[in-house]
């Protein structure tokens, strides 16, 4: 077993067909998506933002709604800066780290699932973007949360 105390070394791409030039990699073909990645069609200016709040709506159903798990996301991502009602009264809030955070029942604010989504998409003012942190899925739990929290605190 000699090659148990010698292994035997592999080139990284080997003289194949199936690379540019018989070494190169190839770059994907143009409109190809990743593994686990939904494309957002809607942009990130103020205009898209309005088209997402007056149009956009949650792919998911009742039966797929999670509300436990759509509150367990919202306070890890979300409550630190919001509260965890809502009311714009975070922990961060509290200790003067962040000001200015409205509450979700505020009358200016006129929030719609489609914002919501575009907000943690996009970020918004001083918050930033939550598209990496989660899927798209696990925002639409967090959509129908804050949904929840505003109905919450409007009563």
């Amino acid at each position: 077993m000699p090659n148990m105390y010698q292994s035997v070394g592999y080139e990284t791409y080997q003289e194949t067909s199936a690379f540019r030039n018989g070494k190169e990699a190839q770059l994907p073909v143009e409109g190809s998506i990743a593994r686990g990645y939904m494309p957002f069609d809607i942009d990130n200016t103020l205009d898209g933002f309005n088209e997402a709040k007056a149009s956009l709506m949650s792919p998911l159903d009742s039966t797929q709604l999670d509300g436990p798990r759509g509150k367990e996301l919202y306070n890890i991502y979300c409550g630190i800066c919001h509260g965890p009602t809502g009311d714009g009264q975070g922990v961060l809030v509290k200790r003067e780290k962040i000001l200015g955070i409205p509450s979700y029942s505020d009358v200016g604010r006129a929030i719609t699932a489609g914002s919501t989504y575009h907000t943690i998409y996009y970020g918004k003012n001083s918050m930033g973007s939550y598209a990496n942190q989660l899927n798209e899925e696990e925002r639409w739990q967090v959509v129908a949360y804050v949904l929840e929290l505003k109905a919450n605190l409007e009563k």
